[in-house]
């Protein structure tokens, strides 16, 4: 029972589905089985968060379970790219149906909608966060473990609207070594602080690129302070990426299901385990 039932001349009368103050779920939302949602933010653009949110849903579904990426960077999609995802989405009595990856992966993004995937969207805030509700109310998921949102960089209009209004179970925050991504980050961490969503943990990108001849370590962005900006957050660590030329390839042919990483699957494991421990702290 909401807030509103208290002040409803009906409260205690009414099914969630009848009741006059409890907005009316629409044929998508009736047939989604969602059982987790996890949004992924990064605050500084720049930090390869789509990226990361690609490699945590690949890892993830190899871990079995069924994975889907709402693509909530509105004005800058590229996850379909990414994956290789092309084409127009299909409707359904149910909804927008989510197109799927080659490995399964539902994804739905503004680009999948648009006549060309380099057309330009030229809206101001209140129309991207309608699409972005739409997203929400109207695409056919099915069932899912884990739904990924894949918010745009900085602390405005979309990652308000995800955090109040979307059932966030938790959000993963990307960051990388450059001193001016770490300040910019911490005002991510502080606007999810008011806000209810646990934070799963901090992953930190580009950390560092491996020299191919000689195998050396080069910390092209200067030092990583990933751990020590988690640690300062009081927020887990989930562990630091390279800069890998293979995942840029990949991603560019549409085929970042066949990348490879023993860091990001352990990252995908350390998220998984974070998960668990939120949802077993709930129960207590």
């Amino acid at each position: 029972m909401s807030e509103a039932c208290n002040s409803c001349s009906a409260a205690g009368t009414c099914t969630t589905e009848s009741c006059p103050s409890e907005p009316k779920k629409t044929e998508a939302q009736k047939a989604n089985h969602i059982n987790k949602v996890i949004a992924v933010m990064s605050g500084k653009g720049g930090v390869g968060k789509s990226s990361v949110t690609g490699m945590l849903a690949v890892s993830l579904t190899r871990q079995g379970y069924k994975v889907g990426i709402l693509d909530a960077d509105i004005t800058g999609p590229s996850i379909p790219k990414i994956f290789g995802v092309t084409g127009k989405v299909e409707v359904s009595p149910a909804g927008i149906i989510a197109p799927k990856s080659r490995d399964g992966i539902k994804i739905m993004s503004l680009n999948l909608l648009v006549a060309q995937e380099d057309d330009p969207v030229i809206w101001r805030g209140p129309i991207i966060t309608q699409i972005i509700n739409q997203f929400w109310k109207d695409v056919y998921w099915g069932n899912l473990d884990y739904l990924l949102i894949d918010l745009p960089p900085g602390t405005g209009d979309v990652p308000i609207t995800v955090l109040q209004t979307f059932p966030v179970d938790g959000v993963v925050i990307v960051s990388s070594p450059q001193a001016l991504a770490n300040m910019v980050v911490r005002k991510a961490i502080k606007m999810v602080g008011k806000y209810s969503p646990p934070i799963y943990g901090l992953i930190e990108n580009m950390a560092y690129v491996e020299c191919p001849d000689c195998k050396k370590r080069i910390e092209i962005f200067g030092k990583p302070k990933g751990e020590e900006e988690a640690h300062r957050s009081s927020i887990p660590f989930l562990g630091e990426l390279a800069i890998d030329p293979e995942l840029v390839a990949l991603s560019d042919a549409g085929k970042i299901e066949d990348y490879q990483s023993a860091a990001f699957d352990l990252i995908g494991l350390q998220l998984d385990d974070q998960i668990q421990i939120n949802h077993d702290k709930k129960k207590i």
